[in-house]
Parts: structure tokens; C-alpha cells; sequence
């Protein structure tokens, strides 16, 4: 589903129809409202899941954010870790007064940006949470985890620089007591992010094309 939403041209109706169709013993339609809607599923008692969310312009009920997660807490291995780890990717249309701030440099308009894209992860999945605890705590996980990394970024801006590679700006966080990585790049008023953590660090370069592993 994340793949099929095009941002500022999908409508809700159209999204709404889609998630509605793949509702299933092992997905659920958490959130269907004017601004947003949510498909969730887990499997394993648990020990994996994932959702899509979609918020919508609430006055052209176009999309302008969808997310995609992946989250796996695999068994524990002796000798083995780390052993949980995410796969999220987002897109967002950024608003025109954070496009036209006129910022030092760049990297201060890269950090700014990503600023954006944590404050508005947090008001997503925080909404679409009041209706399922795992997503709730899934947001706040990745609200902290980039909220760590804008930390790092406060004290050396010019790791911003390394947004656009082909892996990332590679740093060490909390949540998952392990090494994250995250890409971000601008296109015109569209920001995409991708970041792995935990173990899905070991899977390859951070494309855009698609998220390896996930649930379409």
C-alpha cells in the first residue's frame, strides 16, 4: 500500500477503498477517518508487525504523509544481537513556511526538515495509537530514536551533510540498543525518509524503491 499512495494525488476514498480490501484475519483498519487511515498486522504473537498510515489535506483529501514500519523481535540468540530491529520509511509534503525559512546553510534546512518529519511522525502515530498500543509505543520509539539523532546533529550540524548517501548518516541510539541509519531527501516539497535499526542494519544500501521484507 505505501508504494501504490502517491502523495498529493492519491484521495482518500481511493486509499480508504484499498485498505478496506486487504482487511484479513492478519490485518486490521485501525483509524478511517477524513484525515487519516491506518492498516495494521502482527503475527507471531507479537514478535512482528507492521502498519501503513496515510493522513490526508483535510481540505483537498489528497495525501500528504503515508508511513510504512516494519518491526521484528525476533527469539534472542545466544552470542547473536542485536535481535529486534525496524524498517521504516515516510514521505511527507512539507508546509511552504518550512521551505522558505532562509535558513545559514543547508545543513541547518536539512535538520529543520527532519525536525518536521519527527514532530509530525509523533502526531500520526499518536492518534492513530489511541486505538492500538503497539503502535502507539512503535511511534514513540521512532520519535525517540530520530529525537537522538537531531541531538547529535545539534552538536556537529555537518553530519547532515551525509543525508543523501547511498546508506545514510550511520549513528548510535537507545531504543533499540544498537547502531541506526537513516536516509533523507528533499525533492521539491517532498521529503523521504528511510531508516533501519537494530538488526535490519545488515540489509543492504537504504533504497527508496522499495522496503525489504515488507507487507505491500
Amino acid at each position: 500500500m505505501y508504494k501504490q499512495t502517491t502523495l498529493k494525488q492519491s484521495t482518500s476514498a481511493e486509499v480508504l477503498a484499498r485498505f478496506a480490501g486487504l482487511q484479513t484475519p492478519k490485518y486490521a483498519l485501525l483509524s478511517q477517518s477524513k484525515s487519516i487511515v491506518a492498516l495494521y498486522g502482527n503475527k507471531k504473537s507479537g514478535r512482528k508487525l507492521w502498519f501503513n498510515i496515510v493522513t490526508f489535506d483535510e481540505n483537498e483529501l489528497v495525501a500528504k504523509r503515508k508511513y510504512v514500519l516494519l518491526y521484528d523481535e525476533r527469539p534472542k540468540q545466544l552470542f547473536v544481537k542485536p535481535w529486534e530491529g525496524a524498517d521504516f520509511g515516510c514521505q511527507m509534503v512539507l508546509p511552504k513556511d518550512i521551505l522558505d525559512e532562509p535558513y545559514a546553510n543547508e545543513n541547518a534546512r536539512r535538520i529543520a526538515i527532519l525536525k518536521k518529519v519527527e514532530a509530525d511522525i509523533r502526531k500520526d502515530t499518536g492518534e492513530v495509537g489511541a486505538d492500538n498500543q503497539m503502535i502507539s509505543e512503535c511511534g514513540m520509539m521512532l520519535g525517540q530514536t530520530i529525537s537522538s539523532l537531531l541531538t547529535k546533529l545539534d552538536a556537529s550540524p555537518v553530519l547532515a551533510s551525509r543525508f543523501g548517501e547511498p546508506n545514510g548518516l550511520e549513528f548510535e541510539h537507545t531504543s533499540l540498543l544498537d547502531k541506526g541509519r537513516l536516509r533523507m531527501v528533499v525533492d521539491n516539497d517532498i521529503v523521504t525518509v528511510r531508516m533501519q535499526l537494530g538488526s535490519f542494519m545488515k540489509r543492504g544500501k537504504l533504497g527508496f524503491g522499495g522496503l525489504a521484507g515488507m507487507e505491500d
